[in-house]
């Protein structure tokens, strides 16, 4: 009996699957999670089989290709606490930027740690007096978790790693700094770990560019096979299978490949508990995942037709919902080219800012013997209106330029109905050879929303980035992601129908405009080995394009309520307005001040 007890006592603790440690163990965060108290991993049951490829000694390498909204940073929060507290190892977490690597560790990792028990005591604060613990790099007995950024090669080059998780790899740039591929860079920091472990993560972007397309494909390409409530046909939740009554997306069903049987939003999350990973293809040590929005507890499939009805209204639009609802690659149109001469037949007759118009904006291009820009009007939807362009020719280093400059965006526009309108904000770039004269410019006039830009061709950037002032002038600098801006732009082109995103042109454009502003193409070419979608110039004119991808920056640095704005208009035309005689005692509780609250 004593022999029992003293082997009972010595006895390891039984080994657990992540998923079984997050059962046993994670708390989610209220500030982090929607759902806050203890975890379940029956409520996603994909996840089971996705987290427990970690414990699988055959398999080196996860791939987990899926949309939003399936519980994927909840999933990878799991796996590093299981790391901390089971199987101490050091751990490499790569973001796409060094901000978002920041964000992770504040806003998610730092809640784990202090909301489960197991942790709390294992990983100390970066706050805490002496625990040699920073917001990026974390230590805990027998391992240490670093988080870094994909576009840091700094970041890059460190010590070595057992664990190495990649999240949305397609967001990484083509290269970090000069070293090379971001992923095969912190791929090689774990290649002298016999037991290493790896994980990609992403929703998928377009075809044959995708990272996390490509590393499924090399996976053993599993999908979460799932049994009809009706007939009991395992199948793979698919968008086609999805259908509702025109109109009325309130009415959205899962509609069984087999039997014909209708599923509500409840029988479908009961039959997504029952379901399966299935492999397609042979298992080769990297296990692949798939996913898409209808398998998730989270999302209705009233929602997903919603919002399947608003994407379906732009090309930018609906390759948003086919790569992050659907968890698909989009395909590109190769070379696909919008005809100059198709926009000219399409303008309008309007002079003045059409009535509907809320705010102006102006994009301004520099070049060595001139300045070329446009004025925009913006109203709701962000529907836009060409009001002017114009050139002022004349070298950038001349002061006059500069006036005309001034006197254009300060001018007044007026509106249709005869409100009158100034520019909001100007967006010139910085990037030729007049950089010092556009800051000087800019400088002076910045209490205007008078900037100076800088583009950026680096894929998937956002359209504009917090500025910097790191410059000898001190100016406030936006850079701009022109590649990201020339997609929305070239989708909105193609729109039919007034509304949304529709751009607009009046009879003083003239052809020349539209030969620019068609000028380039989005193709795909190889950059340091790897499949990229560039904008590749078809005519030596671009200007037009260029600046009205500034007055889309400016539009986004505005960032216009514009039901605000309506209303303040609605109250100054009714200040305006001639007031009617009578002889009735005024309130005081009306007034131009009520209506603003």
């Amino acid at each position: 009996m004593i022999i029992a007890d003293c082997v009972r006592v010595v006895k390891p603790p039984k080994k657990l699957t992540v998923s079984e440690w997050a059962d046993n163990y994670r708390q989610l965060s209220s500030e982090a999670s929607a759902e806050s108290g203890k975890w379940r991993t029956s409520r996603a049951e994909y996840q089971r089989g996705i987290m427990n490829a970690f414990s699988d000694p055959n398999i080196h390498t996860v791939v987990w290709m899926s949309s939003a909204q399936v519980g994927k940073t909840e999933a990878l929060l799991n796996i590093i606490g299981y790391f901390v507290d089971q199987d101490p190892s050091p751990m490499l977490l790569l973001q796409p930027t060094l901000d978002m690597a920041q964000a992770f560790s504040k806003d998610r990792l730092a809640p784990m740690t202090r909301d489960t028990k197991a942790l709390t005591h294992k990983i100390r604060d970066s706050k805490a007096k002496d625990s040699g613990n920073t917001i990026l790099h974390k230590s805990f007995p027998g391992g240490h978790i670093t988080m870094a950024g994909a576009n840091s090669p700094a970041s890059l080059a460190s010590r070595p790693v057992r664990v190495v998780l990649c999240d949305e790899v397609d967001r990484y740039p083509p290269s970090a700094g000069s070293e090379g591929d971001p992923v095969n860079l912190a791929f090689k920091r774990s290649t002298t770990f016999w037991n290493k472990k790896r994980m990609l993560t992403s929703t998928p972007t377009i075809k044959d560019v995708s990272r996390i397309e490509a590393a499924y494909e090399e996976s053993d390409k599993r999908k979460f096979y799932v049994p009809c409530p009706e007939c009991g046909e395992h199948q793979v939740l698919r968008w086609a299978n999805v259908s509702w009554t025109d109109g009325k997306p309130e009415t959205a069903k899962y509609y069984c490949e087999k039997c014909g049987t209708g599923w509500n939003d409840g029988e479908r999350w009961r039959a997504v508990s029952a379901g399966e990973w299935k492999a397609e293809a042979k298992e080769n040590g990297i296990a692949g995942f798939w996913l898409n929005e209808i398998y998730s507890p989270w999302v209705k499939l009233s929602e997903m037709a919603k919002n399947f009805i608003e994407a379906k209204k732009s090309p930018h639009t609906l390759k948003t919902f086919v790569n992050t609802s659907l968890g698909e690659t989009w395909e590109e149109d190769q070379g696909e080219q919008i005809e100059d001469n198709v926009l000219m037949e399409r303008r309008e007759d309007y002079i003045q800012v059409p009535a509907a118009a809320l705010v102006l904006t102006c994009g301004v291009d520099t070049q060595d013997d001139r300045l070329e820009g446009e004025i925009k009007a913006w109203g709701d939807g962000n529907e836009s209106w060409g009001i002017k362009h114009f050139r002022i020719e004349g070298s950038p280093a001349q002061k006059e330029v500069w006036q005309d400059l001034e006197n254009i965006i300060t001018d007044t526009y007026k509106r249709m109905d005869g409100v009158e309108m100034k520019v909001s904000c100007t967006c010139i770039d910085s990037g030729g050879h007049f950089t010092d004269e556009v800051y000087k410019f800019c400088k002076k006039r910045e209490f205007r929303r008078v900037f100076a830009i800088k583009g950026s061709s680096i894929a998937g950037k956002p359209i504009i980035s917090r500025p910097s002032t790191s410059n000898k002038l001190g100016v406030k600098l936006f850079t701009v992601g022109t590649d990201t801006a020339k997609e929305l732009i070239f989708s909105r082109l193609q729109l039919e129908d007034f509304g949304d995103g529709y751009m607009h042109f009046n009879k003083t454009y003239d052809e020349k405009y539209f030969q620019m502003l068609t000028s380039e193409k989005r193709v795909m070419t190889m950059k340091k080995g790897r499949p990229v979608m560039i904008w590749k110039p078809i005519r030596a004119r671009n200007e037009a394009l260029d600046y009205t991808v500034y007055n889309l920056a400016a539009l986004n640095i505005l960032n216009p309520n514009y039901s605000k704005i309506k209303d303040n208009l609605s109250a100054a035309k009714k200040e305006a307005a001639p007031k009617a005689k009578n002889n009735k005692r005024k309130s005081n509780n009306g007034g131009w001040i009520n209506k603003w609250k």
